[in-house]
Formats: C-alpha cells, sequence, structure tokens
C-alpha cells in the first residue's frame, strides 16, 4: 500500500510540475495585442521574402505581424542599404540581427 501511495504522489507532483512549466511558457511567450501595439510602435523590422528566418520572426509575431513596419529588402533595396543580414529589428536606433523572442522584443522596447 505504501508503494502505491509514493507512485501516486509522484504522479500528482510530475502533473503538477507539468502544468507549471506550460503556464509559465504560455505567459511568457504570448503576445497580446497590447504589447504587440506598443513593441511595433518602437521598432522596424527588416526582411526578406525568401529568408526563412524571416518566415520564423513571422510565426512567432503571429497574428500581429501585420502590425509592425515591415521593410521588404528584395522590394525596398534603397531602405536596405545599412543592413548587413535579415532579419533585422531597429529599436532605438539599434539594429538587432537575427530571429527575436517575444521575451527579446518586450525588454528590447521596454514593452
Amino acid at each position: 500500500m505504501k508503494k502505491n501511495n509514493i507512485i501516486l504522489f509522484v504522479i500528482i507532483i510530475a502533473i503538477i510540475l507539468i502544468i507549471s512549466i506550460i503556464f509559465y511558457f504560455k505567459t511568457n511567450n504570448s503576445l497580446d495585442e497590447k504589447t504587440a501595439r506598443c513593441i511595433a510602435s518602437k521598432s522596424q523590422l527588416y526582411v526578406s521574402k525568401t529568408c526563412s528566418h524571416c518566415a520564423e520572426q513571422k510565426q512567432i509575431l503571429g497574428d500581429y505581424f501585420n502590425y509592425f513596419n515591415i521593410i521588404d529588402c528584395l522590394e525596398e533595396i534603397e531602405k536596405c542599404e545599412n543592413i548587413l543580414a535579415v532579419p533585422t529589428w531597429i529599436i532605438n536606433n539599434k539594429q538587432y540581427t537575427g530571429v527575436k523572442s517575444l521575451k527579446e522584443l518586450k525588454r528590447l522596447t521596454n514593452c
């Protein structure tokens, strides 16, 4: 009987831990409209239609991708003279190259 109680206790702890981890990542890696608008108002994103990392960044931004000031370097070459790689974020006049997580974008923009 004691062995069964220990196994049950371990299973319950494991379930609680899994739920806590899922909740933590959902709350820290989700984007709501207010935060999306905040980040978008403080940034520009330089991309290319042929860039797989840009597609990944678009997926991270999800439904709010269209809120952002997006410059496609294939279509607007003149605006990308100082851009060495895509995706590149311009935030507070600083360049940040590569895919950025929502957590990073929130931190960089103070949103």
